[in-house]
């Protein structure tokens, strides 16, 4: 059995595609009733990541766990998992948690929740993803309204990654002990604007969408009004200040699956109806 956390989320929904394609068993973490979003074979059993107590049903029987980082208390949610005799953990984490930098909110809570995994006493795989795909989504209400994206750091390319491959990859972590012990860095194979992608987008539905770049003031305070300031700062630091570098493709996708990286047109192909 495999516990799934955030398996109605881009990427969790995927891990769990990946293992019931590899005929495993699974179960899903739910705040209450079963998501309709789940599939029928899935299980679901409530708990909490931010309370560690309450994972004791969810974790029972379970000898592998995706875990999503930056909860309250991830000593104590790894904590959980070692007393359940969990055999191996793969954390979903990112690509910054690379650079060590505390100072930055982001990379902070990655770098704690990875500490918590590798502290555990449980084998572990840790994945470091790219942007992912699947961000391209928060642009349906814009493309309901007409044929413009208003996106920001419009000049930063970033070889994005499906969370189709981060699905598969988390499972080849779960199920080969091979993979114990390793930081991955995924990417997809090509790094793109958000031109680029709008583009590709566009020639997928058939429609001549055009980019229009948010200034960076506009976009502090669009993303204020969503977040806290100091993940504001964080990815001002990334894409502005230049700390995070995320167009370099790598290699990982392809060495632990044996194929290349799906490409944002397959992407966009697979999810155009999100999008009419």
């Amino acid at each position: 059995m495999f516990l799934v956390t955030g398996a109605t989320g881009n990427v969790g929904a995927e891990v769990v595609s990946a293992l019931i394609a590899a005929a495993q068993e699974v179960r899903a973490l739910v705040r209450s009733d079963k998501p309709p979003a789940l599939p029928a074979v899935v299980e679901a059993v409530a708990g909490d990541l931010n309370r560690p107590e309450s994972l004791t049903d969810a974790l029972a029987g379970v000898r592998g766990l995706f875990l999503l980082p930056g909860y309250e208390d991830m000593e104590g949610v790894v904590a959980q998992a070692r007393r359940a005799g969990v055999e191996r953990i793969v954390l979903l984490s990112g690509s910054s948690a690379g650079s060590g930098d505390t100072s930055n909110a982001v990379s902070a809570y990655m770098l704690r929740s990875e500490a918590a995994v590798k502290g555990s006493g449980i084998p572990w795989t840790i994945l470091r993803p790219f942007g992912f795909m699947s961000n391209a989504l928060r642009w349906r209400d814009q493309l309901q309204a007409g044929d413009v994206v208003v996106e920001p750091f419009a000049d930063v390319a970033v070889a994005v990654v499906d969370p189709a491959d981060i699905g598969a990859v988390t499972a080849s972590a779960l199920l080969d002990p091979a993979h114990e012990g390793r930081s991955y860095v995924l990417s997809g194979p090509e790094a793109l604007t958000p031109a680029d992608r709008v583009r590709i987008l566009g020639a997928v539905l058939g429609r001549a969408l055009r980019l229009e770049p948010q200034s960076n003031e506009d976009a502090r305070a669009q993303m204020t009004s969503q977040m806290p300031v100091e993940y504001v700062d964080a990815f001002f630091d990334f894409y502005v200040d230049g700390s995070l570098d995320e167009s370099q493709v790598q290699p990982t996708v392809r060495e632990v699956l044996g194929r290349e990286p799906r490409s944002f047109e397959q992407w966009a192909a697979a999810h155009a109806g999100a999008f009419r």
